[in-house]
């Protein structure tokens, strides 16, 4: 593996392991130069949405980085407030127009909001139809959710973003996704930062001489797991991606197993709420 490995989605379609998250980047200089910075270090894929409020210059770093666009997988995503059949249709429209893009890589329902994100799972399904984005694919869904999906789409999901780290391994969501070719990739994979001071990620990090950061990076990748780790620091995004240099060994992948306490550090699919 290296940093322009991809995972092959059920359509064919390449999706990059290592991309950049972007939540909270909110500061448009900050936000420009995060994204120019990981195009020019080799990253490939930028993970936006409606509510972080920066896909205007998501759009516009990719630009002017001098990569070409079919070569950078850009997701985005649907708000909560913007679901339901229609609403996420006119949604995807505001935000491809703000990206400045004829098209998008993936597009996701953001949250899994009980009374429509069925009816918005089948706007996504229709706008890959119309060739207006490349996968399909949810956020934040559980197994029920998705198995309700599954019972009346006429496109599969191709792709599952969920909070994952090794304290929420996320194991069962994993094992179906796994049996239903659904992608799973990881939003916060580091936990929020909660997961760095573990004594068992440091001590093989030291073993290993990279630092816990890279130890979780390295351990999503070994499980089959795609990444988006959010940061602006410029020595931090090339640190994340400085994971294809080294190998976990079987014994030290059996330990963060261990790791698992099934405690979240975002909100539960089940039983969220948020006040904007």
């Amino acid at each position: 593996m290296n940093l322009q490995s991809t995972k092959v989605l059920t359509n064919g379609v390449e999706m990059p392991r290592l991309g950049l998250g972007v939540y909270k980047m909110t500061e448009r200089e900050e936000t420009l130069q995060a994204i120019d910075h990981a195009l020019k270090v080799g990253y490939r894929a930028v993970d936006t949405a409606s509510l972080y409020g920066n896909e205007v210059e998501v759009g516009e770093a990719i630009r002017h980085s001098g990569v070409n666009r079919e070569d950078i997988f850009v997701t985005t995503k649907v708000w909560n407030n913007d679901q339901g059949y229609d609403a996420t249709l006119r949604a995807f429209e505001v935000s491809l127009k703000k990206l400045n893009m004829e098209y998008l890589d993936l597009y996701l329902t953001h949250w899994a909001v009980p009374q429509t994100f069925e009816e918005t799972y089948r706007a996504i399904e229709r706008l890959y139809d119309e060739k207006l984005i490349r996968a399909t694919g949810v956020s934040n869904h559980h197994e029920h959710h998705l198995q309700k999906l599954l019972a009346k789409a006429n496109i599969a999901p191709m792709v599952n973003q969920v909070e994952v780290h090794p304290y929420l391994q996320q194991n069962t969501l994993k094992t179906y996704c796994t049996k239903h070719d659904i992608a799973l990739t990881a939003w916060s994979p580091l936990g929020r930062g909660g997961v760095l001071d573990d004594p068992t990620i440091l001590e093989i990090g030291q073993d290993l001489g990279k630092t816990a950061a890279q130890v979780v990076l390295r351990w999503h990748l070994q499980n089959g797991t795609i990444i988006i780790p959010k940061s602006v620091s410029p020595s931090r995004i090339e640190e994340n991606a400085q994971i294809f240099d080294f190998e976990l060994t079987q014994a030290q992948m059996t330990q963060l197993a261990s790791l698992n306490l099934n405690k979240r550090f975002g909100q539960d699919p089940d039983n969220f709420k948020f006040d904007f």
